[in-house]
């Protein structure tokens, strides 16, 4: 098998470029790679690209955060970020075992495209971009538009992701993440919600939801943010969440999991707890 790991990412392009888009495999964390192999191994050209350090890591630029492709989700855990990161931290939590998060990468449950990848909903509500290069250039592409469905991204032939690009003007306020599945740990999303509010002289300023798991892609919930827009930020902001309101932009499906209607109502649900734990930690909501 033709197998080859890099150390620059120049090198990781021209390798790329001089091979059979069809054929070759990019390989990171491989936490998922194998599993979804039907064979013993992997087959075709494989690009490893683990051994190229400046892929790995999260900076602070002028305008932007910067998380590298291969960072892990342990190094999300571990690094200091702004409040608005929390809802990503704790979707890091949820990914797989402690095993998986030292190993997996937050590019590659971009790159995966479930549709109940853990860390989308956050990032979509982070107003993230993926940065993709290529042997002619880069390109910078919105979550929203890179994950084009289940298993389908918008990668082209010989393009890698390289990292993920959050403006600093979205890296503000406080957030948080909610999932639900039929067990505690170690489970794949009945519902997930990624919840951002932006919070002024007791006022919400902004907002950012996002769901996950109810679509074929994580999606936002503009409407609802619009609606959040302007009101107090106290327990009743909770009451502006409709189950109509959520269960008109998703899509859910009848799995083994649940049902589509079970989903919908689950995303309104969790949509009304993330938005009470951070406006008011600690206090319940009715049911």
């Amino acid at each position: 098998m033709d197998y080859y790991r890099p150390d620059k990412i120049e090198y990781a392009l021209t390798w790329l470029a001089s091979r059979d888009a069809q054929a070759r495999t990019i390989a990171a964390g491989c936490t998922d790679l194998l599993a979804l192999t039907p064979n013993s191994g992997l087959s075709g050209p494989v690009l490893d690209i683990t051994g190229i350090a400046d892929l790995r890591g999260i900076s602070e630029q002028a305008d932007i955060w910067r998380i590298g492709a291969t960072t892990t989700w342990t190094d999300i855990i571990r690094h200091p970020l702004p409040p608005a990161f929390d809802a990503l931290k704790l979707a890091a939590r949820e990914v797989g075992s402690v095993q998986i998060q030292t190993t997996a990468t937050v590019a590659g449950n971009i790159c995966n495209a479930s549709p109940a990848a853990d860390g989308v909903p956050c990032l979509l509500g982070l107003d993230a971009s993926v940065e993709l290069a290529s042997k002619p250039g880069r390109r910078i592409v919105p979550p929203a538009e890179f994950i084009k469905g289940p298993r389908r991204t918008a990668l082209q032939p010989g393009e890698i992701v390289t990292a993920i690009c959050i403006p600093k003007a979205s890296a503000a306020g406080l957030s948080t993440f909610l999932k639900l599945g039929a067990r505690k740990y170690l489970v794949i999303s009945i519902a997930m919600v990624s919840v951002r509010l932006v919070i002024d002289s007791g006022m919400v300023a902004d907002a950012a939801i996002a769901v996950g798991a109810c679509s074929p892609v994580a999606r936002r919930l503009d409407a609802l943010e619009a609606k959040l827009k302007g009101r107090p930020a106290g327990p009743e902001l909770a009451t502006v969440v409709t189950n109509a309101l959520v269960a008109d932009v998703l899509s859910p499906v009848d799995d083994v999991r649940a049902d589509a209607a079970y989903r919908s109502h689950s995303a309104a649900e969790l949509v009304r707890r993330a938005i009470v734990a951070l406006v008011a930690p600690g206090k319940e909501i009715a049911a």
